[in-house]
């Protein structure tokens, strides 16, 4: 594997935005240790339809690297459990990851770009989607593909993830936290992966949005006001 170099990182507030249909407690909130899933198993059962489609690929991971029993764990396992059919640009359909932009701006131009290209499947650009921003930190290091060169412009590419996902997949095995890297749809714009669940630290939810569809591949961004209980 070619030499990729690495950058210790201290990074806060990075950005990341998810549909808000998906709720941010779940099981994993709720117990204290892994092995407290065995008897939350035995008592709800796998055919509890809610925690078969909450844990999805959970046991893919090994224990050691599941997060559960403190704040926002179910939604950041969730990013590793139910990775998307195709992956992403650094990871397969077998095991997900935290993608994250440094800045809203950049979060917003991947999330788009994402539900865009879906909504171009079926040729219809008229539909409303509303995100939850989550912001996470991260220390440690991490591999580092931002320069602007030949030798990383194939993890850049923008419609194919072919020599991204294998970089990722050799990263991983050779134990990588994840990549630091140039975004693709938004000139100028910082992403990280982080390929470790525990290296998601401080998640708390943040803002709501609304991307409205009208006819045309661009969305309007609209914030929502929160509900006051």
């Amino acid at each position: 594997m070619e030499l990729i170099p690495t950058t210790t990182v201290d990074i806060a507030d990075t950005c990341r935005l998810i549909p808000s249909r998906y709720p941010p407690v779940g099981v994993l909130d709720q117990v204290a240790s892994p092995e407290d899933l065995d008897l939350m198993f035995e008592l709800e059962s796998w055919t509890n339809d809610r925690i078969s489609a909450e844990l999805g690929l959970l046991y893919r991971l090994p224990p050691s690297e599941w997060v559960v029993g403190r704040p926002m764990a179910s939604v950041i396992m969730a990013a590793f459990c139910h990775p998307s059919v195709n992956g992403s640009r650094f990871t397969g359909p077998d095991r997900g990851a935290w993608y994250a932009g440094l800045d809203l701006e950049t979060a917003h131009a991947e999330a788009i770009y994402r539900r865009a290209q879906e909504l171009a499947e079926v040729g219809v650009f008229e539909t409303r989607v509303q995100v939850r921003l989550y912001l996470a930190d991260f220390q440690g290091e991490f591999h580092d593909i931002r320069r602007d060169c030949e030798e990383f412009a194939p993890y850049h590419h923008p419609t194919s993830y072919e020599a991204s996902q294998d970089l990722g997949r050799r990263l991983l095995e050779a134990g990588s936290n994840g990549v630091l890297y140039r975004s693709v749809r938004r000139p100028g714009g910082t992403c990280i992966v982080c390929f470790r669940p525990r290296l998601v630290s401080n998640v708390r939810p943040s803002a709501h949005f609304e991307y409205r569809w009208e006819g045309t591949r661009t969305p309007k961004i609209r914030r929502l006001r929160e509900t006051v209980r």
